[in-house]
């Protein structure tokens, strides 16, 4: 069984300085599948072809292709968060992206900080605080990486202020060459 490749890439977004202190880090992570996707029906099939006039040993780069570019948004202001992802939504529906699920946790996650009056004395005299996260998601599918880049990079400009981001690419690969199907009496067992 393949496991799926897990990585890291510092394209954290991030527009206060309050959201940096989440327990989860605000970064962008980027897994590989190697599926059978509806996303690759639609798909040229990649080209060994070379551009005019070059050599035959160079070789055009491909897009990748990203099954699901999942937003993660997070702010201290549940009217900013819902504008806002309102906005994203809006933006790769003109861009012709394809719009998944957008969907809000029903409960917002909840800081309580307890700090006393005085600095000395008078210990039964306190003050509580409490910090608010709210939390909105949004999915958007079959993407190529120059399409993901273009819309993320104008989501990422118009990003509000008090409100984090963090984007998860599923990225679709081809197996490895020494990878092959199962012959049939092999599934048959």
């Amino acid at each position: 069984m393949l496991r799926n490749i897990l990585r890291l890439s510092n394209g954290a977004v991030q527009s206060s300085p309050y959201l940096s202190s989440f327990p989860v880090p605000l970064s962008s992570v980027t897994r590989n599948l190697v599926l059978n996707s509806p996303c690759l029906q639609d798909a040229a099939p990649p080209a060994n072809t070379t551009s005019e006039g070059s050599s035959p040993d160079v070789t055009e780069e491909l897009d990748k292709l990203y099954k699901t570019v999942e937003l993660e948004m997070r702010a201290y202001e549940p009217a900013v968060l819902k504008s806002y992802s309102w906005f994203a939504t809006t933006a790769a529906k003109e861009l012709g992206i394809k719009v998944g699920n957008c969907w809000a946790v029903r409960k917002p996650d909840h800081d309580r900080y307890t700090v006393l009056k005085s600095i000395h004395i008078y210990k039964k005299h306190r003050v509580q605080y409490e910090v608010r996260t709210y939390f909105r998601f949004a999915q958007f599918h079959c993407l190529t990486s120059s399409t993901a880049d273009t819309f993320l990079e104008y989501i990422e400009r118009n990003l509000p202020e008090g409100v984090g981001m963090k984007v998860t690419k599923v990225e679709i690969e081809q197996l490895p060459g020494h990878i092959k199907a199962p012959s049939r009496p092999q599934l048959e067992k």
